[in-house]
């Protein structure tokens, strides 16, 4: 989950530095550069292709497709450590899923550590220099959808290779990515192009290690290294983006984690007992 994290820290801040292109083309990019890795690897280790539960497989690439197109769109309207952060209440979205569709319960010192992360959110949207509404609610809504993926995930578990996964995902974000990019289409220079198509390697190797790590632990023992994103993109977005946050921000990133790590450790605390 750590390399995960790292990962997804770089791709997030290129995805920012590039943010000229359009959504569709950074979508395009991301997917076509992982889907060369992974086709790659499925044919050397001949591996099923077509994974065995495709249905799911399926569902879980357009989540993510959906998932990755408002996140990256709504980068282009707050900064890249707010997006991030805001991302994370997707945890809570799958808590609430999961008393649907797992039969989990929600017990009231739950939603406590819920309020306490949506009050962040309250900071991070009224204080974030963009000041862009819109930008959030997009932010919100891939968190959304990245809860819907950890529900399909969870029900995929081992029964398919983790490359397999990742392999539907990338399929359907390239053919979806490359349909929109016909039309908001703009032509890269040779710097950007190499930074684009490792926008794919970076998120693949992301997007890899998370499945695994989902895949060979239980969730609530990996889910907390995952946090560690928001502070390698923060650094990326202030050191190498030269991204501005205040006191405020970081108070509401802060009780963001705070709510979802105190929901991680208290449902760890239960399934000890």
């Amino acid at each position: 989950m750590l390399l995960s994290t790292f990962s997804f820290a770089i791709m997030n801040a290129l995805v920012k530095f590039l943010i000229d292109y359009s959504t569709f083309q950074l979508v395009f990019f991301r997917s076509l550069g992982s889907l060369f890795i992974t086709y790659g690897f499925l044919k050397s280790q001949k591996i099923d292709m077509l994974g065995n539960q495709k249905k799911l497989l399926i569902f879980r690439g357009l989540a993510g497709v959906i998932s990755m197109i408002l996140f990256f769109w709504g980068i282009h309207y707050i900064n890249i450590g707010s997006a991030v952060t805001l991302r994370y209440v997707a945890p809570i979205f799958a808590g609430i899923l999961a008393v649907f569709f797992l039969g989990e319960i929600i017990k009231p010192i739950q939603w406590i550590f819920f309020i306490t992360s949506f009050i962040g959110v309250f900071f991070i949207k009224n204080y974030d220099p963009s000041g862009s509404n819109f930008g959030v609610l997009l932010v919100l809504l891939a968190a959304f959808f990245s809860a819907i993926n950890y529900i399909i995930i969870s029900k995929i578990g081992r029964k398919d290779h983790p490359v397999v996964v990742v392999h539907y995902f990338m399929i359907i974000s390239t053919v979806t990515g490359g349909i929109g990019s016909l039309f908001f289409w703009i032509k890269p220079n040779f710097l950007d192009l190499l930074l684009l198509i490792s926008l794919g390697i970076f998120g693949y190797f992301g997007q890899l290690f998370m499945t695994k790590a989902f895949q060979n632990a239980e969730a609530h023992m990996v889910a907390p290294f995952k946090y560690v994103e928001v502070l390698f993109t923060l650094m990326f977005g202030f050191f190498v983006l030269k991204e501005s946050y205040d006191f405020y921000q970081f108070l509401g990133t802060f009780l963001v984690i705070l709510g979802l790590v105190l929901n991680v450790l208290y449902k760890s605390k239960r399934i000890i007992k």
